[in-house]
């Protein structure tokens, strides 16, 4: 069965589960503009470094614009911080609750794919965790992450074809775990009839910039 590939993150948008993307947009444009002040760069020189246009991260920056997965992936690579670095919040709560209705989704526009942040929108942190759901037959392909980004993906339910960079794919089932390095491009196939279910731990080395 032939699957596309090619620009397939590109469709992929960030929301909320509940009230859209304008909240979470203006979050990101806070976190963007803070963090790009923080590193000395101009939107022109970040635009070089990430592939994304000035025009796009002036739009981000400003929360007029809902930016694709793939967009977050490529800033926040070349802000080296992960994503859950740019949807953060920072909260006074030392306690919080992440109740489902209120979590943060990142889903496909055709709803095949979906991953709910499992963290509290507190600061940006090390470690991130998201439950994903995969529909039958589908793919889902990242860019690469920041250099020193792992990923640890755990199988609930189904299965799932795991590709890195050039290596082979690895399939991984109910109760499996599969350790790799995210700065290479990859890819998560749902090859069974089933829907998949899966946890997956993201961490990364970053620079903690609030307060700097």
């Amino acid at each position: 069965m032939a699957i596309a590939m090619a620009g397939k993150e590109d469709n992929l948008q960030v929301r909320r589960a509940t009230g859209g993307p304008a909240k979470l947009s203006m979050i990101v444009g806070e976190n963007l503009r803070q963090l790009r002040r923080v590193r000395g760069l101009s939107l022109e020189q970040l635009a070089a470094i990430s592939g994304v246009s000035r025009a796009m991260l002036g739009q981000i920056e400003t929360g007029k614009s809902a930016p694709t997965i793939n967009l977050l992936g490529r800033v926040a690579a070349a802000l080296k911080v992960s994503v859950a670095g740019l949807i953060s919040h920072p909260e006074a709560e030392c306690t919080v609750i992440v109740r489902r209705d209120r979590a943060i989704v990142v889903s496909s526009e055709e709803g095949k794919f979906f991953s709910r942040a499992l963290f509290p929108r507190g600061e940006p942190q090390n470690i991130a965790i998201y439950e994903l759901t995969i529909a039958p037959g589908h793919m889902e392909v990242f860019a690469a992450s920041a250099p020193g980004t792992k990923k640890n993906l755990v199988v609930i339910s189904g299965e799932l074809e795991v590709a890195v960079g050039e290596d082979s794919p690895a399939r991984v089932a109910t109760g499996d775990a599969i350790l790799f390095n995210a700065d290479s491009p990859h890819s998560f196939l749902n090859p069974s009839e089933d829907e998949t279910k899966a946890f997956l731990v993201i961490s990364c080395f970053e620079a903690n910039y609030r307060g700097r």
